[in-house]
């Protein structure tokens, strides 16, 4: 078995324009000194990281690398949340979506996909040049607004979006695989890969894809009353990032999974800060080192309630706790008999 590796720490909801969030050297210091290993790095957020520059340039991946070792730190994996979901967008999300892209081709859906696709494979490389096997990102999406049959879909419909999406992925997928570093798709609504269900419907589109995996968030499994547990025992061969994020659920007479379109205070399904919501963590540790799960236990931090800087200093001591760190012997091997087949057959009554 495997030890998690851990705590680390996704500086998306971190990083900012103001002291010590506006550097990596200087978020790098101010993460490690709360107790973190890792940092997973937003690869779109300039004032931490150069994604074309680490694409081509080996010295500056050293660099990076060098500068959070110094602090003690390692880079858990890159990250292509946004430009992940710029792979598939449905128009009814353009004009929210066209934020995430560069300038140049923002009103433009399908330079904007050009331009998703590249970040992607300049992430692969760049993974590749950092000594990274794993890349965390969304999937985009074609079907999601129609995540409610009604009115009655046309048939086809949904198959023909995940024909699209993986038409969309599947070269994608074969740069990832040429540079060794595998996809862990954040399984996440408004993503089409949602749930076990969708992420199959995908897997199966692409061939049963070698890098095509998971990124494990509990969180998001809470918010749809779908059983977090079983889902690594379902899928924990494709499990290849985890995300270390609480959640509770709360339905009332009022409101439920949907939300009301309320604010995140209010909705019945919220994040929470770690220890704050309903997630067993102390059962998912235990199932991702049943497992061999060989990866890192990344914080994402998003609560509705409680400031950040409070959400990562009490995160990083949460997630060690729970890090179980895994035997190399049975309990019981002190009773250990030794290997006698003859002991064996006496004892189940075989005598010729």
């Amino acid at each position: 078995m495997k030890t998690i590796k851990g705590p680390g720490i996704f500086l998306a909801q971190f990083a900012g324009d103001d002291a010590p969030f506006n550097s990596l050297d200087a978020i790098g210091t101010y993460m490690a000194g709360l107790g973190y290993k890792g940092v997973q790095i937003p690869s779109w957020d300039g004032r931490l990281f150069d994604l074309k520059r680490a694409a081509e340039s080996q010295d500056y991946c050293d660099e990076v690398k060098g500068l959070l070792a110094d602090k003690g730190l390692a880079i858990t994996e890159l990250s292509t949340h946004l430009q992940g979901q710029l792979v598939a967008v449905h128009p009814a999300y353009d004009a929210q979506f066209d934020a995430f892209a560069a300038p140049e081709v923002r009103g433009n859906p399908s330079a904007r996909q050009a331009w998703a696709v590249e970040q992607m494979t300049l992430a692969a490389k760049a993974s590749q040049r950092l000594g990274l096997t794993t890349h965390a990102s969304f999937s985009g999406a074609l079907a999601w607004p129609y995540i409610y049959p009604w009115p009655q879909r046309p048939a086809g419909l949904v198959e023909d979006a995940f024909d699209e999406l993986a038409r969309r992925w599947k070269p994608i997928l074969d740069v990832f695989d040429e540079h060794g570093v595998d996809i862990g798709y954040e399984i996440h609504p408004g993503e089409d890969l949602h749930d076990g269900i969708t992420f199959e419907m995908f897997l199966e589109r692409v061939g049963n894809h070698p890098r095509a995996n998971i990124l494990y968030d509990p969180s998001h499994f809470v918010l749809q009353c779908l059983d977090y547990l079983q889902f690594i025992d379902i899928y924990h061969e494709r499990i290849k990032c985890f995300h270390v994020k609480d959640a509770e659920f709360r339905p009332t007479g009022r409101s439920g999974v949907y939300g009301g379109y309320q604010g995140w205070v209010d909705r019945p399904g919220r994040f929470r800060s770690l220890g704050d919501g309903q997630v067993d963590f102390s059962q998912i540790f235990s199932k991702m080192a049943q497992y061999d799960f060989a990866g890192w236990a990344v914080l994402e931090w998003e609560c509705a309630l409680k400031h950040p800087e409070a959400g990562a200093a009490e995160g990083a001591p949460f997630i060690d706790r729970h890090i179980i760190r895994v035997t190399e012997k049975a309990f019981d091997d002190f009773a250990a008999g030794g290997a006698d087949r003859e002991l064996n057959r006496r004892l189940m009554g075989i005598t010729d």
